[in-house]
């Protein structure tokens, strides 16, 4: 039957060398027979049977391709050949095939891999080099491991040590920040010198303070392992207090005496970080004010002015090393700072003197700023006048021209030009005064005088500051900066002890004028509204009632007004800038008086209240909240003076105030220094209302807690 269907099929036989002749229906029947045989001669080319050395194997396998592919030939032709009849088991055969073809690769993949490993002869020696590479491969892997964990460690031990080290810093500096010292005896209520200055570069403004210390004995200071004593010197018949390196025995040897009860005189500066002293200064005289920001040097260090009523020293702010002493008489104000004078590229200095006689008149005096030396003469002004000393201020123009701002009573300028030439008889030698602004010079009233009026009137004038927020805070009158914004402003004058005016410096023309109550102490400008131009805080006092006044610096309307029992003391309010634009004012007073009626201190009999020690509180004010106040502080001491320093890095702000404190005896009583941090003080002061407001407590404390100190 398979012959004759052979014949019918007529399929012709097919002759494999080296295989004998083969019946196509022969063949087909034994196709299993030759898948078995395909495989057996695919396993040496599938890595079985390794027995024969690698280099036969690469010499006969190009011939075992050539067989393998007359075979695939072959099986591909006689599927041709039988597709026709039975052509599904042929797709299955064929896949069968391949997928043995697939398996058998694969393992012969891996057999090359084990032999490369571990094979022997040369297939050894790879597998050395292989264990090398692989500990190389390792040790790379492990040095990326290592710094890809070591950073990602460090970072994660930084990130606690952050969040518990530097709030424990800065906890540590605003401890430090607060401190109170007693240094030397009160005298009086009238106010010492102070000044603050960073003398330690700690980015810390520090204390300077004018002191004074009764002794009955020689006073003794360390300085340079030598002793100091201050000795009065005897000298026609005028007692001076002198510093001189001598003992007590030379006093005797020399017939001096020492007298009780001698008053010590001296410049000290306290770090603000503690309030240790840093130095001290032991002058001849009373310390009238403390000026620093002066810098000359090489390279250029901080220089302060301590002024007397007879000298002026300049010390070296870091060390209280002495610089150059000038000597005048009667000096009644504070320097001012100038432009330079002399080209030596050092600003150079002003100052007033007047003299107790009337017959003598007010003079102004240049000094240069690098030698302390005197420029030229005194320049003398008769001024017809008389009143409280006003000024001296230097005043920038649109036109870059300088003019001193002075008068008593009345309120003049004259160009720094006009005083160089008076002074030393010689053209100026820089260009800033060479200029004149023609604008100014145009309100004289006569060709001939050198005055430009600013205020003349039958009321004397009783304060005159620029219109600049915050001025005065920190009694650098000598830093640049602070200078050239108090320079170029318009400037608030107070006249008649109850008028307040603004007068405008382009025309010298009044921009506006209120009426107020008897006004005692300096204004404050600062920024109450949101118009950017500074607002004028006041406060005045009349039969036990101290009432505290805003009047807008633009338009001269009242903005803000509260009583409150008097506090008996004379102190300036200071603005401080804060977080929101505007800013907070900082007062003394007692208790608020309330609208709805009050208990003051007339209704109390008068011994009682006198028994009674009087309570003083720091209130802080902000334009946010203005029918609350935060209560910062409160004591029975009498402050005389105060300052502003600000912290830039911790965005706060420090208030210091000197106090005189009383004592129960007749003694004198203690000066007392004292220091705190504001943000410190605002997260615990005590809310209080002056009127009834929607805002709860909750929210005025979470604004204040957030509210922080910056510079103007």
């Amino acid at each position: 039957m398979a012959a004759a269907l052979s014949r019918a099929l007529k399929l012709p036989g097919k002759k494999v060398s080296e295989l004998g002749e083969y019946d196509p229906l022969t063949q087909a029947d034994s196709e299993d027979e030759s898948e078995e045989d395909d495989l057996v001669l695919n396993y040496p080319r599938n890595g079985f049977g390794r027995d024969r050395s690698s280099s036969k194997l690469r010499n006969s396998r190009p011939v075992r391709l050539v067989d393998d592919q007359a075979l695939e030939e072959e099986e591909e032709d006689n599927d041709d050949e039988w597709r026709e009849d039975v052509p599904s088991k042929s797709r299955l055969d064929r896949g069968e095939v391949k997928g043995e073809q697939y398996w058998s690769h694969r393992e012969s993949g891996r057999q090359r891999m084990e032999d490369v490993r571990g094979g022997g002869g040369s297939g050894g020696a790879l597998g050395v080099h292989g264990a090398e590479a692989e500990k190389r491969m390792r040790k790379k892997q492990t040095v990326r491991s290592a710094f890809f964990l070591v950073p990602l460690v460090f970072a994660a031990l930084l990130v606690p040590l952050c969040a518990f080290l530097i709030p424990c810093r800065k906890r540590e500096l605003e401890m430090k920040l607060q401190w109170e010292r007693a240094l030397g005896e009160a005298g009086g209520v009238t106010p010492p010198a102070l000044a603050l200055w960073d003398v330690d570069e700690d980015a810390v403004e520090d204390v300077f303070l004018g002191v004074t210390a009764w002794t009955n004995e020689s006073y003794t200071i360390q300085g340079n392992k030598s002793m100091w004593e201050t000795v009065l010197l005897v000298h026609s018949n005028n007692v001076v207090i002198n510093s001189l390196p001598i003992s007590s025995t030379d006093c005797i040897s020399h017939g001096l005496s020492l007298l009780p009860s001698v008053p010590v005189y001296s410049a000290v500066a306290l770090s603000a970080a503690g309030g240790h002293v840093l130095w001290r200064k032991v002058m001849r005289e009373s310390v009238m004010s403390i000026q620093c920001g002066l810098q000359f040097g090489a390279p250029p260090s901080a220089v302060c002015l301590l002024v007397c009523k007879s000298l002026i020293m300049a010390v070296n702010a870091t060390t209280g090393r002495r610089l150059w002493t000038v000597l005048l008489k009667n000096i009644e104000s504070q320097v001012v700072l100038l432009p330079d004078l002399q080209g030596d590229s050092i600003p150079d200095l002003l100052v007033a003197t007047l003299p107790a006689d009337a017959a003598l008149d007010l003079s102004l005096n240049l000094i240069s700023g690098l030698t302390g030396a005197t420029l030229g003469h005194p320049v003398p002004f008769n001024l017809t006048a008389q009143g409280k000393l006003i000024g001296p201020l230097l005043h920038e123009t649109k036109q870059g021209a300088y003019y001193i701002l002075f008068g008593l009573g009345n309120v003049e300028a004259i160009s720094v030009r006009d005083i160089y030439i008076r002074a030393t008889g010689k053209t100026p030698l820089t260009q800033a005064l060479r200029r004149r602004d023609l604008s100014w010079e145009g309100l004289k009233k006569t060709n001939s005088t050198s005055f430009v009026q600013i205020y003349r009137g039958s009321e004397h004038v009783e304060f005159l500051l620029p219109l600049v927020a915050g001025f005065g805070n920190n009694h650098n009158s000598l830093d640049r900066d602070s200078n050239l914004n108090s320079s170029r402003s318009d400037w608030a004058i107070v006249y008649g002890s109850s008028k307040v005016s603004v007068i405008r410096q382009r025309d010298l023309r009044k921009e506006w004028t209120f009426n107020s109550a008897p006004i005692h102490t300096q204004p404050a400008p600062g920024h109450f509204n949101n118009d950017g131009v500074p607002d004028i805080f006041s406060q005045h006092s009349a039969n036990g009632v101290m009432k505290a006044q805003i009047v807008d610096g633009a338009s001269g309307r009242l903005l803000w007004s509260s009583e409150f029992v008097c506090p008996r003391l004379h102190l300036e309010t200071a603005a401080i800038s804060t977080s929101t634009g505007q800013s907070a004012f900082l007062f003394w007073a007692s208790d608020p008086i309330r609208a709805q009626g009050v208990v003051t201190k007339t209704t109390v009999a008068p011994d009682v209240a006198a028994a009674e020690p009087l309570i003083r509180k720091l209130f802080l004010l902000h334009p946010t909240y203005p029918t609350i106040l935060l209560e910062l502080s409160n004591t029975t001491d009498t402050a005389v003076t105060s300052a502003v320093s600000y912290l830039e890095h911790q965005k706060d702000a420090t208030y210091i105030t000197v106090s005189s404190r009383p004592t129960p005896d007749s003694e004198p009583g203690a000066r007392i220094i004292k220091s705190i941090s504001l943000r410190n003080a605002v997260s615990k002061g005590k809310t209080v209302e002056l009127e009834e407001n929607s805002s709860s407590i909750e929210e005025v404390n979470k604004f204040f807690r957030r509210l922080y100190f910056r510079r103007q």
